[in-house]
């Protein structure tokens, strides 16, 4: 505060070269002062944000993709910012644990959530009791979106959707299937393909990607509807294999896999990743956070990073956010009424 400090000095020195100063002279002189320091003192509170390092909740296990693209994003804004951007997985309770933490966080715009759709838009409608309002969360931004695959063990002996349909009405409800955890996206995918195909799967929940990925390699899982960048590597390998995606058509990257909506016309399943800060965080910190991620975003490696992934780059702004994410709130509303799901 320079033109601050030169103020103060010519104040004190006027006042050093009056042999002796009035009452009058000496009040305005303290009012001015005064002034100056309440002044410097805002200034100082209006501090550059982000001025010291900012956590990202991550409400699953490490190693999926709900993990690894707030790492990515995470990591140029640390560079672009000069703040460390950390980011901390707290799992458990179909992500309701690390968005409860968030919750209830200080609103300074520095603790963030980063989570896939159920804290967010689904766990509401499963859970009698939450600690926590999810729609008092403030969007960020939604960085990505990500379609789902259905895949099964090898061991299966379905090589193709309509094979896996008979094999699963002959069996039962013997044949079981993974989901990231109750509530998840894989968990109500496939209870909406239950529902749009009569067969019935017993549920086997995990706590996030990672683990119920790695049960499905294993073979102690038949079946599961994933996020395809998780499972891509494996179908790659001959480890898993696709038996249909769920984005509206066939990808390039996997062109021999058809489409859900081939047999279903309409089965439509995306996982996306939103950021979201507690109620009460300041507009402008949300707004610099926002387009600060949409321009990370547009990076060129991290969109090849993004590709890799298959997952299509997002940025929305705040109110896009909102828009997106209260459609999708309806959506496995439905779902979840229909199936009557209930988890407490």
């Amino acid at each position: 505060m320079p033109e601050q400090v030169s103020l103060t000095q010519a104040m004190i020195q006027r006042m050093g070269s009056l042999a002796m100063p009035s009452r009058v002279t000496l009040a305005v002189t303290m009012a001015v002062m005064l002034a100056v320091g309440v002044a410097g003192t805002r200034a100082c509170a209006a501090e550059v944000f982000p001025s010291h390092p900012m956590r990202i909740v991550v409400p699953f296990p490490a190693g999926g993709t709900a993990d690894v693209l707030p790492r990515i994003i995470g990591e140029k804004l640390a560079t672009r910012w000069g703040q460390a951007v950390v980011v901390e997985n707290r799992a458990g309770a179909a992500g309701n644990i690390g968005a409860e933490l968030v919750a209830k966080a200080e609103p300074d715009g520095y603790t963030l959530l980063a989570s896939p759709p159920p804290p967010l838009v689904v766990n509401q409608f499963l859970y009698a009791h939450l600690s926590f309002d999810a729609s008092q969360f403030m969007p960020v931004s939604i960085i990505a979106a990500v379609p789902s695959v259905m895949a099964v063990n090898p061991r299966v002996p379905a090589n193709t959707l309509p094979e896996f349909l008979t094999l699963a009405r002959a069996s039962k409800g013997k044949i079981n299937y993974a989901s990231q955890g109750s509530g998840s996206t894989s968990h109500l995918t496939t209870e909406l393909f239950m529902a749009a195909t009569g067969v019935q799967l017993t549920h086997v929940p995990y706590k996030g990607t990672a683990p119920a990925l790695t049960d499905l390699l294993a073979g102690q899982v038949d079946v599961m509807f994933d996020n395809l960048s998780s499972s891509l590597v494996h179908i790659r390998s001959g480890r898993l294999r696709a038996l249909a995606i769920c984005s509206p058509q066939r990808l390039a990257i996997l062109p021999d896999t058809p489409a859900m909506a081939e047999y279903l016309p309409g089965f439509v399943s995306t996982a996306w990743f939103a950021v979201v800060a507690p109620a009460g965080t300041p507009a402008d910190r949300i707004s610099k956070v926002s387009q600060a991620i949409a321009e990370t975003i547009r990076l060129p490696d991290v969109q090849k990073r993004l590709a890799d992934m298959l997952a299509e780059p997002m940025g929305l702004n705040p109110a896009d956010s909102l828009a997106f994410m209260r459609q999708d709130a309806e959506r496995w509303k439905r779902v979840i009424a229909n199936s009557q799901i209930q988890v407490d």
